[in-house]
């Protein structure tokens, strides 16, 4: 590929089934649907891991979450293994940051040339609650997010504005003086994560419209996978949605500031334009996972459903095709070559024990055999959940609970487990075959146990982090924890 500058784009917790150019006929993310005609979609793209901390420092490192061993939101990216940021940098590219990263503290090499308006774990401890997870701790910040639902600004609402304005600056005036090799800008806002609350020129586009209820709506019962169970019984959001009503406040919500981020996304790719770079430059788009947004009954990440799981990405720029769709499963982890030789340097020199295959490759139609993973050992499961993606199927392997199975060819929503349907037990064992090449789970879920009582010790024990709380979201950097 002719080298470019390259401008990286996430956001956090936006699901791909958010945006129009997804298929969504009500949601209005006009820069997003437009940033995708110029492109490449992929519509089966997952994270590494459904939560914030290990999804984000997985997408440094280009590595699946049990090869970097960060495994929850308090074990974050501290820049002791070579990040894309280090391993451009040292070859001559200005990389800067602009907005969230979820790494461990300021202070750090994180390997950016330059960290602006960065948003890193509470405390460099951050989410400990989230490490008690046998026997699971109930956590206190859930009914935040129902009461916080409607219109209004939030500092996460401030915090991206000021994302969106500095990046246009930098654009205007800093990109210039990069001129020795191709700068690489990674600007990372918060929407539509948690809070709910919606600026009102956004909020009022959906309010007044009857939205589509989530599928499986209703708090989760009998009937519901063990994991879906457990995972409420922890973090139970949907016992603070009073009724209906209150949902579609919600949904009204969580659109708007899908709006509101396709707003601000808008203005730096406009800063790109005025400052005559938009020919020179690709663009990444991606968010560091999605949001269950009701369906089972929960809210939030955390599972490996396609909600959760899955996370937009778009591609643009020289040598992309445009108005393109790639159906074929890729994930976090083909973003890291693609970085490499979108800039002019040679993948080949950073592959070594990374799994990834570039979205280059992937764009222009090379669809290899493989499996792709996503893993979990956070909040609210008591044990290991391995995700498999192996063509048309989708295999959720948990250390302690029964495996479920979904063909997504011919029921996309998941709403047929074939996990225990003797009928596709050959389909079943290939799946697991396919996970056993990729790791170990029962050595994964030790190394990750033992990591996590590791900081517990480290932290006082268990009684001493239940009495620290919990603050729910990340505060922005002008704000102070509030702990529950």
């Amino acid at each position: 590929m002719k080298p470019q500058n390259l401008l990286v784009i996430m956001s956090d917790e936006h699901s791909r089934k958010v945006l129009g150019c997804y298929g969504d006929p009500i949601v209005q993310t006009p820069t997003l649907d437009r940033l995708a005609r110029q492109g490449t979609r992929f519509s089966s793209a997952y994270t590494t891991s459904p939560i914030c901390v290990p999804a984000r420092a997985a997408f440094a490192l280009g590595k699946y979450v049990h090869q970097i061993g960060f495994w929850d939101n308090a074990d974050a990216y501290d820049g002791s293994q070579q990040s894309w940021h280090h391993l451009l940098r040292e070859r001559g590219h200005h990389v800067a940051s602009i907005g969230k990263l979820h790494f461990r503290s300021e202070g750090e090499d994180h390997g950016f040339s330059e960290e602006l308006l960065p948003m890193h774990i509470v405390e460099g401890k951050g989410d400990l609650i989230g490490l008690l997870r046998d026997p699971l701790a109930a956590r206190g910040h859930a009914k935040k997010l129902a009461a916080t639902a409607g219109p209004g600004e939030s500092t996460y609402t401030t915090y991206d504005r000021a994302i969106a304005a500095r990046a246009q600056v930098w654009l205007r005036e800093d990109a210039a003086r990069h001129r020795d090799k191709p700068w690489v800008l990674f600007v990372s806002f918060v929407a539509p994560h948690f809070p709910l609350t919606a600026p009102p020129e956004h909020y009022y586009r959906y309010a007044d419209q009857a939205l589509p209820m989530p599928k499986l709506h209703g708090r989760p019962g009998a009937d519901a996978h063990p994991y879906v169970r457990g995972y409420a019984s922890c973090i139970d959001y949907g016992a603070y949605f009073e009724d209906d009503r209150h949902v579609q406040r919600a949904l009204a919500s969580y659109y708007g500031l899908c709006s509101f981020l396709d707003e601000q996304i808008g203005k730096v790719l406009q800063a790109l334009g005025d400052a005559g770079l938009a020919d020179s430059t690709r663009i990444v788009y991606t968010s560091d996972h999605g949001d269950n947004l009701g369906t089972r009954g929960l809210w939030g990440k955390s599972t490996m459903y396609e909600e959760s799981a899955g996370c937009p990405l778009i591609v643009a720029g020289e040598g992309i095709p445009a108005g393109a769709t790639v159906d074929a499963p890729v994930g976090h982890i083909d973003i890291f070559p693609f970085l490499f030789e979108a800039t002019g340097e040679p993948a080949s020199e950073v592959m070594a024990g990374r799994p990834g295959i570039s979205l280059r490759r992937l764009a222009q139609g090379e669809k290899p055999e493989r499996a792709l993973l996503v893993e979990y050992h956070a909040t609210g499961s008591s044990a290991g959940a391995f995700m498999l993606r192996l063509g048309h199927w989708k295999y959720v392997h948990y250390i302690n609970l029964p495996a479920e199975l979904y063909d997504l060819s011919t029921d996309p929503e998941e709403l047929h487990d074939l996990g225990q349907d003797p009928r596709f037990d050959a389909d079943r064992q290939r799946c697991h075959a396919a996970l056993l090449a990729i790791c170990d789970p029962a050595d994964v879920e030790r190394r990750a146990k033992a990591r996590q009582a590791e900081l517990i010790a480290l932290h006082g024990g268990r009684e001493a982090i239940v009495e620290r709380g919990d603050f729910g979201n990340t505060p922005a950097p002008s704000e102070k924890p509030r702990f529950y």
